[in-house]
């Protein structure tokens, strides 16, 4: 009977580490964040077991993001509810006010705040944002919601430009963790993101994780 997965001890020594996501919809390669480790060494460790391969882009919503990492994806029939699945752990959660939800940034997904008020993440489904461009007042709405949480948040000038002049979802910040963002790619999270859905923003059309390879 073969171990149960549990999540790595950090490292906190850089490792510079890409992967590969290839999907039927072209492939991904992305720079994994040294400044989130415990992220970065969990998601390293679940591509070496191969654990995402064959699994499923299973929620995509066009203009937000793509969603995958439930390991019950694997060869999921039409209709079966997908999300719920994960290797039997969480991650800590690693927000950082300098790492935000731009166009192409992979961050985990978790549970709400009611059952998960540490705000812990997935041990294993993440998101890709797709998002859209913003306007300095969206921005500033954001950034008064965020300080609900987060007092003294504050976006800089660059942060504010990458939003209106690339895109993401930052109503996500601080509420998600970041750890990592597509370097080469970025036309597959649009792929994806418009393919057409069933009701539960399942694609119609299955997007397959084929693999994902660490690069060396």
């Amino acid at each position: 009977m073969p171990q149960p997965l549990q999540a790595p001890t950090p490292d906190p020594n850089p490792k510079n580490a890409r992967v590969k996501i290839t999907t039927n919809f072209g492939a991904m390669t992305i720079k994994l964040y040294d400044e989130t480790p415990a992220h970065r060494d969990n998601f390293l460790m679940l591509a070496e077991k191969g654990f995402y391969n064959n699994t499923l882009f299973h929620r995509c919503i066009k203009n937000f993001m793509i969603q995958g990492g439930d390991p019950e994806s694997k060869g999921a029939p039409t209709g079966k509810p997908l999300g719920a699945g994960g290797p039997g752990y969480t991650v800590e959660a690693e927000f950082r006010n300098d790492l935000i939800h731009k166009k192409g940034a992979i961050a985990a997904a978790r549970q709400g705040d009611g059952v998960n008020p540490q705000r812990r993440s997935s041990g294993s489904q993440f998101y890709i944002v797709q998002g859209t461009v913003m306007t300095d007042g969206q921005l500033a709405q954001v950034q008064a919601y965020i300080n609900q949480k987060t007092p003294g948040f504050k976006y800089t000038e660059e942060q504010k430009n990458i939003y209106k002049q690339i895109g993401g979802t930052a109503q996500l910040d601080m509420d998600y963790t970041v750890f990592g963002e597509v370097i080469e790619g970025l036309d597959v999270i649009d792929k994806i993101a418009s393919q057409p859905t069933a009701p539960g923003d399942r694609p119609i059309q299955d997007v397959v994780i084929t693999s994902v390879e660490i690069i060396k």
